[in-house]
């Protein structure tokens, strides 16, 4: 059976929560334009679980009209009770590079207590590239979560302020080699003769993956 926007809309129309989400996932298969406006009343819907899916494709619609986008992903953000919904809303934002909605972000990241609201601010933030977010960016590479403290680093590279070197060097000796590759891909971000230099250390590391990318970004600078 073929997908049109009155099936789907059947199916959002449900009482029945299975059938609604069901309705958001083939959202996908219409014109942009008609989903945006199908997926409005969703973002607002009884069920987290609708909610969440509802917000998630937000990242591509609503560059259909980004002030109604913001409005509607700024409630979500603020006054969703699911903290899944929340950092989606999060995930959102910075995929539509809705700056507008920095000091949400940073209000937000100060007053919630869940990490995984917390993470997709961070890497939100690298997104914007709004370079107001230095001094968050700061704060939560010196998280006591490990999560959050890696997504700074990668939104201090995605940022491109080169303030942002001296904050990652200490982090390129750091016993998880995770980390110093997400440093490595960072610092090449932003360049200069001080990142170089710890690049050129990080060429010889001992696990294979963090000194390919060191590598390759000197080979590309």
């Amino acid at each position: 059976m073929s997908v049109t926007p009155e099936s789907v809309q059947q199916l959002l129309s449900s009482e029945n929560f299975g059938e609604r989400l069901r309705g958001v996932n083939q959202l996908r298969q219409l014109e942009s334009a008609v989903a945006f406006e199908m997926v409005q009343p969703l973002l607002n819907d009884s069920n987290t679980r609708v909610r969440y899916a509802a917000v998630s494709q937000m990242d591509t619609l609503g560059h259909q009209d980004l002030q109604q986008a913001l409005t509607s992903l700024r409630d979500r953000l603020l006054n969703d009770s699911e903290p899944d919904v929340q950092a989606a809303a999060a995930d959102a934002i910075g995929a539509l590079k809705l700056s507008e909605a920095f000091e949400d972000l940073q209000q937000l990241y100060h007053n919630t207590p869940e990490w995984l609201v917390q993470f997709s601010i961070v890497a939100a933030l690298g997104e914007l590239g709004d370079t107001r977010a230095f001094d968050l960016l700061t704060e939560a590479i010196a998280s006591s979560n490990e999560l959050v403290q890696t997504a700074a680093i990668g939104s201090l590279g995605e940022l491109g302020d080169t303030r942002g070197i001296s904050l990652l060097i200490p982090y390129a000796t750091n016993s998880d080699w995770q980390v110093r590759y997400r440093v490595a891909q960072a610092l090449s971000r932003l360049g200069g003769s001080e990142a170089r230099s710890v690049l050129e250390t990080l060429a010889n590391d001992s696990v294979n993956q963090v000194a390919a990318e060191a590598k390759a970004s000197l080979k590309s600078s």
